[in-house]
């Protein structure tokens, strides 16, 4: 014992080992080569020696010739040292560095629940932009926030909103009002409706619709195309009526639109469905036109008068023009005429095509209209406030009639028999 303690003094390490081998002392020459540091020959000893391996100095050595490996970067064999050694800490950091995610993602679903390297793991897939994998190492160590915050660096915005409203996160208003704006850069208008319509918040919805009208308006679309945007933007504030949580955001997303869109809509949620009655006559009125039925289209076409707030007055007082030289109400006419022409929004070229063709009209019709019944007369007149028929646009006189129970929007009842819906709504009657 004491010859090979003294040939270890003097750095005779090889013959010191022998001698503690041949005495069958495998632990000192273990201890030796552990104070030298090498770890190679440590693991040689621990696997060729008869007795049972201390499975703990067997991890060191597994672990220390790892970091061996990986000082001089390695990487690959460290890998199989740091395996054996059951060193997830530094097998994390060599899979990252070899860009072995699928192993990195193994290594985080052998992992149990709230351990301390998933963080870690968690923010090397953040890094390199693996969304799914982090958002699943951070909900199994429960931090939802952090994966939601994960999701919203990556731009994966759904995925954000589904993991909020899964864990009932407060911070699901401006989330939602953040990736609305997002998608608003992106002149994504419709995908930001279906995004508030998902999580319930139908009054931002609403809002969002009316800008879509404003913009169809403006590049002067079809009304068959505009008319669907008011219907679902009532339904949108009725639903938010009866869903207070709605209401939360509505600050949050006043940001994200112009100030006169939203003064537009804050009249449209005063009355939900005006919107909705006005395009629907709009629509209405010009195919009883288009079919022929020219006393429906006038009747129909004067009730427009009321929504020169919704409709531009020029669409309104051209139709009525339309519908009452068809129907030979050529007063009627005239006063439509003279509507258009005092519009300032025309401009000269527009005003003075219509100034001619007013001429052209009326030096061969006198601005007379033909003989009118009462109803006629209190359309025209627009005193007295009766129910419309929503089917037909004609005044409901009967003591009887259908009533919607969606909208509230009435139709008469001989006409209830040619419809399994509401004609403004579309909900089942």
């Amino acid at each position: 014992m004491k010859q090979a303690e003294v040939a270890a003094y003097f750095s005779r390490f090889e013959e010191a080992e022998r001698m503690y081998l041949d005495m069958d002392r495998r632990d000192l020459a273990i201890g030796l080569r552990i104070k030298l540091g090498d770890w190679f020959r440590v693991l040689q000893l621990l696997k060729t020696g008869s007795g049972d391996s201390d499975d703990a100095l067997l991890e060191q050595a597994h672990n220390a010739i790892g970091d061996y490996f990986a000082d001089r970067q390695k990487w690959l064999n460290a890998v199989q040292y740091y395996v054996q050694g059951r060193n997830q800490e530094r097998l994390a950091e060599c899979y990252y560095m070899l860009e072995d995610y699928q192993g990195l993602e193994n290594l985080a679903n052998s992992l149990p629940e709230n351990n301390k390297l998933l963080p870690d793991i968690a923010h090397m897939f953040v890094r390199v932009g693996m969304c799914e994998q982090a958002v699943s190492a951070f909900l199994k160590c429960n931090r939802p926030k952090d994966a939601v915050d994960t999701c919203v660096h990556l731009n994966q915005w759904n995925k954000a909103v589904e993991l909020a409203k899964n864990h009932n996160m407060k911070e699901i208003g401006s989330l939602l009002a953040r990736y609305a704006g997002h998608l608003l850069e992106k002149n994504k208008i419709l995908d930001a409706v279906e995004l508030y319509r998902k999580a319930n918040y139908f009054f931002e919805a609403a809002k969002l619709m009316f800008k879509v009208l404003q913009i169809l308006l403006l590049y002067q679309k079809s009304s068959f195309h505009v008319s669907p945007f008011p219907t679902v933007s009532a339904f949108s504030i009725k639903k938010s009526l009866v869903t207070p949580l709605c209401f939360q955001t509505a600050s949050a997303l006043a940001g994200l639109l112009e100030e006169d869109v939203l003064s537009s809509t804050n009249r449209f949620a005063d009355n939900a469905w005006r919107g909705a009655e006005a395009y629907h006559f709009f629509v209405l009125a010009q195919r009883q036109l288009y079919k022929g039925s020219i006393d429906a289209a006038l009747k129909t076409a004067l009730h427009l008068r009321d929504y020169e707030d919704i409709i531009p007055a020029v669409e309104i007082y051209s139709l009525l023009a339309v519908c009452a030289c068809a129907n030979r109400a050529f007063d009627t006419c005239s006063k439509a005429f003279v509507k258009l022409e005092s519009l300032e929004t025309l401009s000269q070229e527009q005003r003075q095509q219509y100034e001619d063709l007013a001429l052209e009209i009326f030096t061969r019709h006198c601005p007379k209209n033909n003989k009118n019944s009462d109803l006629d007369d209190v359309l025209e007149s627009g005193d007295g406030k009766l129910p419309v028929c929503v089917a037909t646009g004609e005044p409901i006189l009967e003591y009887r009639f259908w009533m919607c129970s969606v909208c509230k929007h009435c139709m008469k009842t001989k006409e209830r028999n040619n419809y399994n819906f509401c004609p403004l709504c579309h909900c089942s009657a």
